[in-house]
């Protein structure tokens, strides 16, 4: 049975009550020892993403005991292994998401669901692999758990120059799928160059004017981009959104499906984008690299209130100390 009566203590981004990102408080806890199927990562790199902000302000879909700590993707090293974990042991890099909860990142030591990690590509560093699990796993998810898509169909990709977005159009191109992608003047270069193959300029040019009979809509933006992607579907396409629950009532008008859906990390869904790492298949953008104590500024980013590159927010740890 593995040894987990070390006791490792560090620092970490608490909330204990919801609020601005003035909320957020760096504080020294100590990790408790894991559970069954648990192991605690010693945290190299923690991802920011907009579900942090929400999750801080109290508008997580998800109920959320105080305290809290923040953060979800993680890279870092297994230093110890709860029962009933076959695949990791001590020393081992991992990448993925703490908890279906996701938090407990923000922290120099964390306690993480085994089943939502995998083994870390080798070629990339522990900035890279954080940047990875939530976004990527959307993407993937959207494109063939939720819309089904086989080589040769048409999607069109709403957000292509998104986080979401360019790995859905990363994805779409390596399975043989033809692409059609909305996209932003300054943006388009970059879509084409992940393989996007028709992009579709939205500040100047109307999509439903250019296409139509596509078999799926990945909607990464919402409002009145999703509302307007029905008249493009074919009969029997689908509408997929991460952003938000479609009208059913224009679905079913248009003789199409249409969900809403919230990612679901797995070890399994991870291995998928660990096999597309590690043969070089796949581009990542890291917009943001911080240093851990400068969290809040990673939400002051989020929010808007300072400036944020395009690309992942990612936070680097330091040594525990």
């Amino acid at each position: 049975m593995p040894d987990v009566s070390k006791t490792f203590s560090g620092k970490a981004w608490r909330v204990h009550q919801f609020g601005p990102p003035d909320v957020m408080q760096l504080e020294r806890v100590d990790t408790p020892e894991p559970g069954m199927n648990e192991v605690i990562v010693k945290v190299h790199a923690a991802g920011v993403g907009p579900w942090d902000g929400w999750i801080r302000a109290g508008n997580s879909a998800l109920p959320q005991p105080l305290p809290l700590i923040l953060g979800s993707d993680i890279s870092g090293e297994v230093v110890a292994v709860g029962a009933g974990v076959p695949r990791f042991k001590v020393g081992d890099d991992v990448y993925g998401v703490t908890n279906k909860r996701f938090c407990g990142g923000y922290a120099q030591y964390a306690v993480a669901s085994a089943s939502m990690l995998d083994h870390k590509p080798v070629l990339i560093d522990h900035v890279a692999a954080a940047s990875l699990p939530v976004i990527a796993v959307t993407a993937w998810q959207a494109l063939f758990d939720q819309a089904g898509l086989e080589r040769g169909q048409t999607v069109l990709i709403h957000g292509s120059a998104g986080n979401v977005g360019a790995y859905a159009v990363q994805f779409a191109r390596e399975a043989g799928l033809r692409t059609v992608c909305t996209a932003a003047s300054g943006d388009i270069e970059s879509v084409v160059a992940l393989g996007g193959e028709t992009v579709i300029d939205y500040t100047k040019t109307r999509f439903e004017d250019e296409i139509r009979d596509v078999d799926a809509v990945i909607d990464l933006v919402g409002g009145e981009t999703q509302t307007r992607s029905f008249r493009v579907l074919k009969k029997g396409g689908r509408l997929i959104s991460a952003v938000s629950v479609p009208d059913q009532a224009l679905a079913a008008q248009h003789q199409v499906l249409s969900k809403f859906f919230l990612v679901d990390v797995s070890t399994e869904s991870l291995a998928r984008i660990s096999s597309l790492v590690s043969r070089g298949a796949l581009r990542m953008n890291v917009g943001a690299t911080l240093r851990f104590e400068q969290a809040k500024d990673a939400h002051l980013m989020l929010e808007g209130e300072l400036p944020r590159p395009k690309g992942k927010i990612v936070l680097a740890m330091g040594e525990a100390n």
